[in-house]
């Protein structure tokens, strides 16, 4: 998310309740098809996606590094939404089985409810997804994205790069969390580097304080 909350209701008026935006996007990872649950319990959801092998038949490595995520990150510096607020990463997740999957699951007739929504962590997902990043998860919600870490162990207070980054610009940690992005560079200044999308309505280059960071989740980085 942005500093522009999730706000189904706001664009999809009453048939989306504040209730089913709790449910919205559980957290993707790369296993099995979990259940849903509740947003305030375990991440909801929970689409799986198969596992990127760290070796191919020939002992070569496989998957992506944080730098394979950096690198394709820093393409889409300047992608913008359309006037509508929609972008090409919404399109990525209404056409996708995740958010299909998701949108099943919330008692959306499709996937088209994403259209228009706060997209940073559809970019996020959309860079795991075409980098064939293990564990990066898949999520369109930041809340569930971030729980979803936290349940896995693999979240923390460390600014690698690569790491999935999530603020909370008010604090109140994982539940205050509002926007995400990817980890570039660790300045040890007490700011960090980042790329995020739906910034300003596009994909842009930050320099963040730490002071305003809930955590990072850990990616299975080759």
């Amino acid at each position: 998310m942005t500093s522009r909350t999730f706000n189904m209701t706001k664009r999809m008026g009453a048939r989306v309740t504040a209730g089913a935006v709790l449910s919205l996007a559980g957290a993707f990872g790369f296993a099995s098809l979990a259940p849903a649950a509740q947003a305030d319990a375990k991440p909801a959801n929970t689409v799986h996606v198969a596992p990127v092998s760290k070796a191919d038949a020939n002992g070569a490595q496989t998957g992506a590094s944080a730098q394979d995520v950096i690198n394709l990150a820093r393409t889409q510096v300047g992608t913008h939404e359309d006037a509508s607020g929609n972008s090409k990463f919404n399109n990525w997740y209404v056409g996708s089985p995740l958010g299909e999957q998701n949108a099943h699951r919330i008692g959306a007739d499709s996937a088209s409810v994403y259209k228009g929504q706060s997209w940073c962590d559809m970019f996020v997902s959309w860079l795991g997804q075409h980098t064939g990043t293990k564990g990066m998860g898949a999520d369109a919600y930041t809340v569930s994205h971030a729980k979803w870490f936290k349940k896995t162990g693999r979240f923390g207070e460390t600014p690698k790069p690569g790491a999935v980054v999530f603020f909370a610009w008010n604090g109140g940690g994982i539940k205050g969390v509002e926007h995400v992005g990817i980890v570039v560079k660790d300045n040890h200044d007490g700011t960090i580097n980042t790329i995020e999308g739906n910034t300003g309505d596009a994909v842009k280059k930050k320099v963040r304080d730490t002071s305003t960071v809930a955590g990072y989740g850990y990616p299975e980085y080759r």
